[in-house]
C-alpha cells in the first residue's frame, strides 16, 4: 500500500483529492490502495452526503464566523472540522468475498483494524461503537464513513486530537440520527480528544495497513476540476 500525507490549502481541495484517488483507482489509473493523511487549518463543516444542511448546521452562526458548509461524497452525520483534527482515507479494492465485500464487513474490519493499532501502538484503549465510531468509554473520538464504486471504495474518517469541542455546539444542531450509545448526550458531553500527537497515529495506521512507501502520481488536475464542478459549488453543497 502507498502513502499520501498531503494537507491542500482549503477544506475544498481536501475533499476533492479522496475523490479523485477514488476514481483514479476505480478506473485503473493506479493500482495499488492508498492510504491518506490530512489536517485541516481553519473550521469547516462537512456534510454527509445526503444531509439536510438547513436541519443539521445552524448557518447563521457559519456564515458569521466564516465557517464553510460543505459536502462529502459519503454517507454519516454532519461534523464540524478544524485544527486539531486528524482526517485519513483508505482507498481500497474490492474483492467480493471478506474483508471488503460488503458495508458491514468493510466497517469491521477497517475501524477494528485501526482501533487494534491504537491499543498496539499507543496504549489507547477503545471500543467500536455504534456502525463505524471508535469511542473510549462511550466518548467517541472517531467518526468514519465510506463510499462505494464497483471496483473500489473509500474509508474514511477523523481521529479527535486536540479539537476545540465547544465549536460544534455553536454551529451543529443535535442530530436527528443518533447511533444508541449517544443517549441523546449534547456534542460537549459525547466526544473526547485522544491528546496525543498525530504523528503517532499516523505512524501507527501506517505500520498496521502496510502502507511503505509513498504515493507520487498525484490527480492535481483532476482535484482542480472537483473543486471547480462540485465542492466549490453551492449547487453541490447546499443540494439538501
Amino acid at each position: 500500500m502507498q502513502y499520501l500525507d498531503l494537507t491542500f490549502n482549503t477544506p475544498e481541495e481536501n475533499l476533492a483529492c479522496d475523490e479523485a484517488l477514488l476514481d483514479l483507482l476505480e478506473e485503473g489509473g493506479h493500482d495499488e490502495d492508498i492510504l491518506r493523511f490530512w489536517e485541516p487549518e481553519e473550521p469547516f463543516v462537512v456534510l454527509g452526503r445526503s444531509r439536510p444542511a438547513a436541519v443539521e448546521v445552524i448557518l447563521e452562526t457559519c456564515d458569521h464566523l466564516k465557517i464553510p458548509v460543505l459536502r462529502r461524497i459519503s454517507g454519516g452525520g454532519t461534523v464540524l472540522q478544524g485544527p486539531g483534527c486528524l482526517n485519513y482515507a483508505l482507498i481500497l479494492h474490492i474483492s467480493p468475498n471478506a474483508p471488503f465485500g460488503t458495508i458491514a464487513s468493510t466497517n469491521l474490519t477497517i475501524i477494528e483494524t485501526n482501533r487494534n493499532a491504537l491499543a498496539a501502538d499507543l496504549e489507547i484503549h477503545s471500543e467500536m461503537a455504534g456502525d463505524t465510531d471508535l469511542a473510549i468509554k462511550n466518548l467517541k473520538f472517531s467518526g468514519n464513513s465510506q463510499r462505494r464504486k464497483k471496483k473500489c471504495l473509500l474509508f474514511h474518517g477523523t481521529f479527535l486530537c486536540h479539537f476545540h469541542i465547544p465549536l460544534i455546539e455553536e454551529v451543529l444542531t443535535m442530530p436527528q440520527r443518533q447511533p444508541a450509545y449517544r443517549q441523546h448526550r449534547p456534542h460537549t458531553e459525547f466526544l473526547t480528544n485522544l491528546r496525543v500527537p498525530t504523528h503517532r497515529i499516523k505512524a501507527s495506521l501506517k505500520g498496521h495497513w502496510h502502507a511503505d512507501h509513498p504515493l507520487k502520481n498525484i490527480p492535481k488536475d483532476r482535484i482542480s476540476r472537483l473543486v471547480a464542478e462540485k465542492y466549490g459549488n453551492d449547487q453541490w453543497n447546499m443540494k439538501f
